[in-house]
């Protein structure tokens, strides 16, 4: 009795060790973390027929692929997606609910990112001035750079937003700027680019890559989809052309590339060089990259993701993951010191347009404005009552509210109730029922999950299925949170495990398992544990 006693307990404490410490008898010296904007997990099947063996199916083939992973909340913006990634905290405890609100003291809009203490580096116009001083929960980046002063953590995306949320307060984030498709970060990381970069940079690399035209990679019979807008030489009169889509693309070379596969390939490049002159993985202090491919994003949301745009991005995309992790392992000499996470930040609904369909609905954000405003001002006098509609909630005027001495509590109730009228509305819960009420199931478990009580509106929407926001710009979107948004791939390549799981998994497992991987301790906000597949050879 005592000897099982004895081995139990000795059972227990190993298992302790795992939630903690890699299983690996070295941990692995780099993680890079893939995320393809907008990418159903579905994608990865339907346009398995075209991908090369090298590229999407050797992390297929040869990783722990997961087929049922979820974000498990309802708003699936791409702030809260990949500051999800790298937490492992829901957006109601990151805070990271999308790229801006209003705030309730003085009604002005607060963007999440913007810092004017900081300024791009070097000086330029059209970068902005960004940080991560409005974030307060640590990444798995910032976690391994307090782990080990000798580790490095480095973002490269086409958006500073996507790499700043993805980098946090420690490491460096890159993003082209503008005007002169020139890399550069913030002052808050660095000041002053290194001398590998304004190389890469004087060499003018980026622009190598622009597309002057899009044509298609394979003949117009082997793709799954037929709307087409901007491929040219279709040869195949069974394309659907979209001519209502609106292309007023940017005019800048950085603009234009985010919009063509080219946006990727520039990116894979500067990441390989990034590789290299940075020597991530060349020694016993493990690294991080995160490469996040906006591209396919934009994309996704102009064209669809039913068009041949897409489509052709991802083979495209799939040729340049080839170079790209055949130059990733020329970098080591045993492989089991790489590990390769492939994911998105959401997924896309269908389009509102299909070419040759009925049109989906769209729901009109200035003219709900407009009706709450006139409704309150039936009520109350006529006033400025609505400041603006953003992360799918509406902001009231909490200043006009105490000057009438309304109680904003009642007034957000009413407003609640008013929104249900409005088609498109699922439903509509006020800021002090998602406070005051735990949601243990169903669309309000998940619109609470999304709710940061000091940066959400005073009353959140749920959208009906297959709706969006209406915008001239936008074919596809991921407001509202449906299996469409919410369920994206998930591949773990380089672990020694392999195959496909069914089982449920919620992307806050994501980080403590790199950690886990990594043998450091998981970021303070993470609650799930480790993914038990991913913890064996």
């Amino acid at each position: 009795m005592i000897g099982k006693i004895v081995r139990l307990a000795t059972l227990a404490i190993a298992i302790l060790a795992i939630s903690t410490t890699s299983l690996y008898a070295e941990s692995p010296r780099l993680i890079v973390n893939i995320i393809v904007g907008s990418m159903r997990e579905g994608d990865l099947s339907r346009y398995e027929g075209n991908f090369t063996d090298k590229g999407f199916k050797r992390l297929m083939d040869g990783g722990m692929r997961y087929e049922n992973a979820y974000y498990d909340y309802s708003y699936t913006s791409t702030a809260a997606g990949l500051h999800t990634l790298v937490t492992g905290a829901q957006p109601s405890v990151h805070g990271a609910i999308g790229e801006h609100w209003w705030s309730y003291v003085d009604a002005s809009r607060v963007t999440l990112i913007g810092d004017s203490k900081a300024h791009p580096v070097p000086f330029s116009t059209g970068a902005g001035s960004y940080s991560a001083h409005r974030l307060s929960t640590p990444t798995i980046g910032e976690m391994l750079c307090d782990a080990n002063a000798e580790s490095k953590a480095f973002t490269v995306a086409l958006d500073p937003l996507s790499a700043i949320l993805l980098t946090g307060k420690k490491g460096v984030a890159y993003w082209p700027e503008m005007n002169k498709t020139s890399w550069t970060t913030s002052s808050a990381y660095l000041d002053k680019l290194p001398d590998w970069v304004k190389n890469y940079n004087s060499s003018g690399s980026n622009a190598m890559y622009s597309l002057k035209r899009w044509t298609p990679l394979y003949p117009a019979s082997r793709y799954r989809n037929s709307e087409v807008a901007v491929i040219e030489d279709i040869k195949d009169k069974s394309t659907k052309l979209l001519s209502d889509v609106d292309l007023r693309l940017q005019n800048s070379p950085i603009g234009h590339m985010r919009y063509t596969p080219a946006g990727n390939t520039m990116l894979l490049e500067f990441a390989s060089a990034l590789i290299a002159q940075e020597r991530l993985g060349a020694d016993a202090n493990p690294d991080i990259l995160n490469i996040c491919l906006d591209t396919s994003r934009y994309i996704t949301s102009t064209y669809g993701p039913e068009s041949m745009e897409y489509e052709d991005m991802l083979y495209r995309l799939d040729n340049d993951l080839v170079e790209f992790l055949t130059y990733l392992y020329a970098q080591v000499d045993d492989p089991r010191k790489i590990v390769v996470v492939l994911t998105s930040d959401h997924g896309t609904s269908p389009s509102y347009n299909p070419a040759g369909g009925k049109q989906r609905e769209r729901f009109n954000v200035r003219q709900m404005e407009v009706i709450v405003n006139a409704f309150l001002g039936a009520r109350y006098g006529s006033d400025n009552y609505v400041v603006g509609f953003a992360n799918n909630a509406l902001y009231l005027n909490h200043q006009k509210l105490l000057e009438k001495r309304l109680t904003i509590e009642v007034i957000r109730e009413e407003v609640a109730t008013f929104l249900l009228q409005l088609r498109g509305v699922s439903t509509a819960l006020s800021a002090s029922s998602l406070r005051n009420t735990s949601f243990a199931e169903g669309r309000s478990r998940l619109l609470q999950q999304s709710f940061y009580p000091t940066r959400s509106g005073d009353v959140v929407i749920d959208f009906m299925p297959g709706w969006i926001i209406e915008d001239g710009r936008v074919r596809s979107a991921s407001d509202a949170g449906y299996n469409y948004d919410r369920k994206v791939p998930l591949i773990i390549y380089g672990i020694g495990a392999k195959g496909k799981s069914s089982r449920k998994v919620s992307m806050i497992e994501l980080a403590p398992t790199i950690a886990a991987l990594l043998g450091i301790e998981q970021p303070w906000a993470a609650t799930a544990e480790p993914m038990a597949e991913c913890m064996s050879k």
